[in-house]
């Protein structure tokens, strides 16, 4: 079983930065791309960025230029680094990643961690 947990959520002003975690832990071979989603409410999930196991990088135009994905392929972890954070970005930010582990290649997602962003 593959268990991915995000961390680093939390209130933070307009302007402000938050650094998002997401940490896959489990039978896992290896992590193919990792991508990072968010729901606000009422609204329909949508993608923010994705970041393939090479380090090639793909962001949403909404975000792109304030927002940075990284990852470590040795901890499993890919990584948000948020800047100039506007009220819009408030919403639940969710992890997902494709995962080969035991023989099978699946499609997991964490259990989100809340961002708010006051103005």
């Amino acid at each position: 079983q593959v268990q991915l947990v995000e961390s680093g959520g939390g209130l933070v002003q307009a302007g402000g930065s938050l650094r998002l975690s997401c940490a896959a832990s489990g039978s896992i071979f290896s992590t193919n791309a990792m991508a990072w989603y968010r729901q606000a409410p009422g609204k329909q999930r949508e993608f923010v960025a994705v970041i393939t196991r090479g380090g090639i990088t793909n962001y949403a135009l909404s975000v792109k230029g304030r927002f940075t994905i990284s990852r470590d392929n040795a901890k499993n972890t890919v990584y948000l680094q948020m800047n100039s954070l506007k009220s819009e970005d408030t919403a639940v930010y969710y992890c997902n990643a494709d995962v080969l582990s035991s023989g099978s290649r699946s499609d997991y997602w964490g259990q989100g961690t809340q961002v708010t962003v006051s103005s």
